[in-house]
């Protein structure tokens, strides 16, 4: 996974807020900001998932199986005819 340094200004009363979940979770206030911002993510990720169609989730079923394939990865149009014919 690729980082990428975001800064962030965040009110002081957060930061305070921060400090003593982070001590509670045993994390440290960048980890835990991490994980909120994941779980943020994930939770407006299923919220529009599961607002689209069925044909529109197919559709990024599809996008997203292509995002995870080996661009290196190279099969001829041959064995991609045979496989389609079975």
């Amino acid at each position: 996974m690729e980082h990428v340094k975001k800064l962030i200004e965040v009110d002081k009363s957060l930061v305070v807020k921060l400090k003593v979940l982070s001590a509670f979770e045993n994390l440290s206030v960048k980890a835990l900001m991490e994980k909120a911002v994941v779980e943020y993510v994930k939770n407006k990720e299923l919220e529009r998932f599961e607002k689209l169609s069925e044909e529109e989730k197919e559709d990024l079923g599809l996008l997203l199986l292509m995002q995870q394939t080996d661009k290196e990865d190279f099969v001829s149009e041959e064995v991609v005819f045979k496989i389609l014919d079975e």
